[in-house]
């Protein structure tokens, strides 16, 4: 049996300085008012024969809309109005929409409860930053840092070979064919020898094309087909194809087709490349040392609602990755040694320091009286166009589609870029570390794979 309730009901809790956590049953009014609010909002966007737009009566419009619709809009409409009314009442001063669950809904006996987490205004106090120590990696690089490089370089100009007259060398490519119990097909896979797994990678060293070998293969729980992973087979594995990358003469030509004169040309090019790469990992290195420096001399509190949305969106976006490469969020933790809920606790707590950071660097900007001039917002966007593959004639396109979506990634970056060079100039040089050196890739500073447009506010 329903009980009528005549006055709405709150209970107020604190759950820390930036957020207000509130207990709603909501009175029969309230709730009857939002029932009505929902009808009259889709009496006007439906035509009702014999009425005027938005004149039907509620009895008329529940039957001529989908039910699910109706009753959710009813309780957004109840809840929208009841929480302001609340918030109003409390006299705070909400920093973004609140986070809200509807725990109990009956429509037939008019009552509504609801919780609701009401984020407030960041509370920051800021530690001493008027000297930062940090570790800043020394920049050296050595001759075998370059060779290795060069190495790199030529293996990725190689040309892809079919080897014959000897058998499999670790690096090789091979087609295997692999046949477990009575299975007369078998599963047929590419690899790499010596990058599979243990029992797999033994077998195959020495192995020439179309020779077969009988062996016992312990899968691994990661293994891609899944009814193989984590067990044990006797399996014959023949080997189909092989091929090899055979890498270039290290010559001159080999230097002219990467833009260098000569081999000593591409040798300071190369050494050049590795130096502004180790420099610009320094740099990082620095930055999160006094971000990290900065947030533990400091007091520091956010809306839960802030990081729990960042890191639930970060959620998401590792699902939806994962789900391109045929993976599960449970597998993906699995190989990362943790369970799902590990994942996600972690996930969450890197998000709540992100966004302390964030606020952490707003707070420094307003107090130094920094200023975002046009020439930093100009110099932003390019970079995020050029980060997204954007074409030169193309910017203006770019800026019209997403330049309304872009604003705060930009107004960010501008302000903790000037913040991270204020706070640089307050450092003091700890113990150097070497940096290790960067991939060929980052040394030569080759192109990068186009990336799709995107355009999304930054999560720290």
């Amino acid at each position: 049996m329903s009980t009528t309730v005549t006055e709405m009901q709150v209970k107020q809790e604190q759950l820390n300085p930036c957020t207000v956590q509130f207990a709603v049953v909501c009175s029969s009014r309230q709730v009857q008012d939002g029932l009505d609010r929902a009808a009259k909002d889709f009496a006007k966007r439906i035509k009702v024969p014999g009425f005027r737009p938005g004149a039907a009566p509620r009895s008329v419009i529940e039957k001529m809309v989908d039910p699910n619709e109706y009753l959710n809009r009813a309780v957004d409409e109840t809840v929208r109005h009841v929480l302001t009314k609340v918030v109003q009442d409390a006299g705070l001063t909400v920093q973004q929409g609140p986070s809200v669950q509807v725990t109990k809904f009956d429509k037939d006996g008019l009552s509504l409860e609801f919780v609701a987490k009401v984020p407030l205004p960041p509370v920051v106090n800021l530690g001493d930053y008027s000297s930062i120590s940090v570790d800043v990696p020394a920049v050296e690089v050595s001759e075998d840092e370059v060779d290795q490089q060069i190495e790199d370089l030529r293996n990725r100009k190689g040309k892809t070979e079919q080897v014959t007259g000897r058998g499999i060398q670790e690096g090789d490519n091979a087609v295997v064919n692999i046949r477990t119990g009575d299975d007369e097909k078998g599963r047929t896979f590419m690899v790499i020898a010596g990058r599979t797994f243990p029992d797999l990678d033994q077998a195959l060293i020495g192995m020439a094309v179309e020779q077969f070998k009988h062996v016992r293969l312990a899968f691994p729980s990661t293994f891609q087909e899944k009814d193989w992973a984590g067990t044990t087979h006797e399996t014959i594995v023949t080997v189909r194809s092989v091929t090899t990358v055979a890498p270039p003469q290290l010559d001159d030509d080999f230097a002219q087709s990467l833009k260098a004169e000569n081999l000593d040309e591409l040798r300071t090019k190369v050494r050049e490349g590795i130096r502004k790469a180790k420099a610009q990992i320094g740099k990082e290195m620095a930055n999160e040392q006094i971000l990290d420096s900065l947030l533990a001399s400091s007091e520091v509190s956010v809306a839960d609602n802030t990081w729990e949305q960042v890191g639930s969106r970060r959620l998401q976006e590792i699902a939806a990755e994962l789900q391109r490469q045929g993976k599960t969020v449970e597998e993906h933790a699995k190989e990362n040694n943790l369970t799902v809920d590990d994942l996600v606790a972690a996930q969450m707590m890197e998000a709540k320091v992100h966004v302390q950071r964030a606020v952490l660097i707003e707070t420094i900007f307003r107090n130094e009286e920094m200023k975002i001039a046009q020439s930093d917002v100009d110099r932003h966007f390019l970079s995020i166009a050029q980060e997204n593959q954007v074409p030169e004639d193309q910017l203006q396109r770019f800026a019209k589609e997403f330049g309304p979506q872009l604003r705060e990634e930009i107004v960010f970056r501008a302000m903790y870029h000037q913040v991270m060079e204020f706070l640089n100039g307050k450092v003091t040089p700890g113990g150097a570390k070497p940096a290790k050196a960067p991939k060929a890739e980052a040394a030569v500073e080759a192109p990068k794979k186009a990336a799709k447009p995107k355009a999304k506010k930054s999560d720290a």
